[in-house]
């Protein structure tokens, strides 16, 4: 489904696949993260579908562990051409592997979202949702925004405040705040000038936009699901079997 004609819609998606996913181990000793399955599914494979059916033409799918077999696994999609920006040193971070990515993914503002991360569409693809709120005069990234209290399986204090308008404020580190990053955004790629060299985080670019009045967010309408510890997959692949078994026969 793509969004309406007069909303620019970004064709290239950065999936971030470098992470060695210390916290999922033993599952990741042998298998990247990204490719741990849930319904029979890998994470990445179900990003990837969810930028085919928003009409996204192509991925760049950043590498370092177990890298071989996220290119041989992703290498065979026909529906959607994957290039691969390989980390082979060290791993680069979100911002870093991102940077180094950039010749690969053009000039135009693009999706860039986390290779491990699972949610469901509300009445609207949440991709679409993202590229009809994309205001390009006010904007420099676009988060996908999770209410925390109903992010499953997560326990944190969430990340950021949000005001009626969408912009975007990190939380002190004594509140609690309502809303939890989902890991899937716009990103703006002038936002990485004058940026360190190596590895940083995506976090340096939320505190520059923030500090700019140019950091927003859109409230996600479906299901989101933290994926950091076994216990977590576990959990989220009974809940997904649940909701999708209640989607099917409502």
């Amino acid at each position: 489904m793509n969004a309406s004609p007069k909303t620019f819609f970004p064709k290239r998606a950065m999936v971030l696949c470098a992470g060695l996913g210390l916290r999922m181990r033993p599952l990741t000793e042998k298998t990247p993260k990204p490719l741990l399955t849930l319904g029979g599914r890998s994470l990445v494979e179900r990003i990837l579908d969810r930028l085919v059916e928003s009409g996204v033409e192509e991925a760049v799918v950043n590498l370092h562990y177990l890298g071989d077999q996220l290119e041989k696994k992703l290498s065979k999609r026909k529906d959607i051409k994957v290039t691969f920006s390989w980390e082979k040193e060290e791993v680069l971070e979100t911002g870093g592997g991102i940077k180094k990515a950039l010749p690969l993914l053009g000039d135009e503002p693009f999706f860039a979202i986390n290779g491990d991360v699972l949610w469901l569409n509300g009445l609207k693809p949440a991709l679409q949702r993202l590229a009809e709120k994309w205001d390009p005069e006010t904007m420099d990234l676009l988060l996908l925004m999770h209410p925390t209290a109903y992010a499953l399986g997560y326990e944190g204090p969430g990340d950021f405040m949000m005001d009626p308008l969408g912009r975007l404020e990190r939380r002190d580190q004594r509140q609690i705040s309502p809303f939890v990053f989902t890991g899937v955004e716009i990103v703006k790629p002038e936002l990485f000038e004058n940026t360190p060299e190596g590895p940083f985080s995506m976090n340096l670019l939320f505190d520059r936009a923030q500090e700019a009045g140019r950091l927003y967010g859109l409230r996600h309408d479906g299901e989101w699901f933290h994926l950091g510890t076994p216990p977590d997959l576990k959990r989220a692949e009974a809940q997904l079997h649940h909701l999708e078994f209640y989607a099917v026969h409502r």
